[in-house]
């Protein structure tokens, strides 16, 4: 069964704690702290596997845990790291926090392997504690604690070239018979239920992917029918060929069809009906093709060609026209940019205490500048790329959430005042 979406619990590794004792020999009954350190809770990591294409096996397992970090030990012994572990998802899985919604990573891109949940950072044990005033201490750091997250998963194929259509158009046949894909094929509506995917092989072009995006229907951006899980599949895509039944072999006008599904299209995310299309007018070895102005093509192309749509007149079953419609495609994507769609990061895992670091705001006289400094904002720095919109966008929310805004308002800043930001340098507009 194809699975695209999951429902999983991770839990990072504990890290250890570390060790109070003190150093018992024959001769030196007074000696100093040898608590050794606990080791580091093991990580979840996610990997790209590139013979996966569903979700499955999440649907049978579904919680995850890596190892915690063994405590520290006498006599400077250091306890053993925990296990990490790793979930091997196929390419174009999206993690996200099952609570918010907001997305941790896309596995898609330069995203093969990820570490998802750091392990806990093991805890230093007393001998690190030992000053002039304090030479036996008798205490030690705990381990930092795990971090469980509840995770939805989600599957958006990878595939340069998407088929769109209503049930029983022939997408199945097409794909069937362009590429090494043998999807199910039927004379009746939604014999297919999930995507697709095939690879276009000729001898003289480029090949590419190619996916069966499951027949939509009116209302699918509201989830009419499967339409949400049909729709996200398309996001991925370069280029759609829309396939119509240009015989009306069911009474439906293939006109309409493309108005409708576009519109679903559109609905369910603007940026879809933006992606480049092509018209495939199907099963024209059931109909005359001429030059009469009355002719299913010829209103196809009359009604599309001048909005910029290319109209094939094809046959998935004999063969006829598909060749020169797949050299068009071909010659479509090596004009597009082949840059991944990759969705950026909204959700940051933290560790449960991470946010009670300390932070300090002040304002420099001297310089006349304001100065926000503290381990809780090097943090933030650390995994926010400030230098893209929405990574500056994270950045702001970070300082209006944390209070940070309120209270350089509180020391007299002004629009257009100077902020320090760790080296990063800011003009201030409320």
């Amino acid at each position: 069964m194809f699975a695209d979406r999951a429902r999983i619990y991770v839990r990072s590794g504990k890290g250890g704690d570390g060790h109070v004792s003190f150093r018992r020999e024959k001769y030196v009954p007074d000696g100093g702290p040898d608590g050794g350190d606990g080791g580091k809770g093991g990580d979840v990591i996610v990997e790209v596997d590139p013979g996966l294409n569903t979700l499955t096996n999440f649907r049978h397992v579904r919680k995850y845990r890596a190892e915690d970090g063994q405590d520290g030990g006498k006599r400077n012994c250091k306890g053993k790291s925990g296990k990490d572990i790793v979930l091997k998802v196929p390419a174009g899985t999206i993690l996200r926090d099952y609570e918010s919604g907001k997305i941790i990573v896309d596995m898609s891109g330069d995203n093969k392997r990820v570490t998802l949940i750091k392990g806990g950072r093991g805890g230093l044990g007393n001998q690190h504690f030992a000053t002039a005033k304090m030479q036996a201490p008798k205490y030690a750091q705990p381990g930092q604690p795990a971090i469980e997250l509840d995770i939805a998963m989600e599957l958006k194929v990878i595939a340069d070239v998407g088929l769109l259509g209503f049930p029983n158009v022939g997408k199945s046949t097409f794909l069937s018979r362009v590429s090494n894909a043998r999807p199910e094929i039927a004379d009746y509506h939604f014999t297919t239920l999930n995507p697709h995917l095939g690879v276009v092989d000729m001898d003289d072009i480029e090949g590419f992917v190619i996916a069966d995006i499951p027949g939509l229907i009116e209302g699918a951006s509201e989830g009419v029918g499967l339409g949400h899980d049909f729709l996200r599949h398309v996001e991925r895509t370069r280029v759609l060929i829309h396939i119509v039944d240009a015989a009306s072999t069911e009474g439906r006008d293939p006109i309409e069809d493309i108005y409708t599904i576009n519109k679903e299209l559109e609905n369910y995310d603007a940026s879809l009906a933006k992606i480049t299309q092509v018209i495939a007018a199907n099963k024209i070895d059931a109909i005359y093709v001429g030059d009469d102005e009355d002719d299913p093509v010829t209103r196809l192309k009359n009604e599309f060609e001048p909005k910029g749509y290319r109209v094939f007149p094809i046959s998935a079953v004999t063969g006829q026209g598909v060749k020169e419609l797949l050299y068009y495609v071909r010659g479509l994507l090596d004009e597009i940019d082949d840059k991944p769609v990759v969705f950026e990061q909204e959700f940051t895992v933290t560790r449960k205490g991470d946010g009670d670091e300390p932070f300090t705001v002040e304002y420099d006289v001297k310089e006349n500048v304001y100065r926000v400094e503290g381990p809780r904002i090097e943090k933030m720095l650390g995994y926010t790329n400030i230098d893209s919109e929405k990574g500056f966008t994270f950045f702001q929310n970070f300082m209006k959430d944390n209070g940070i805004f309120d209270e350089l308002r509180s020391l007299g800043i002004k629009d257009g005042d100077t902020v320090y930001v760790f080296g990063h340098a800011f003009e201030f507009y409320d």
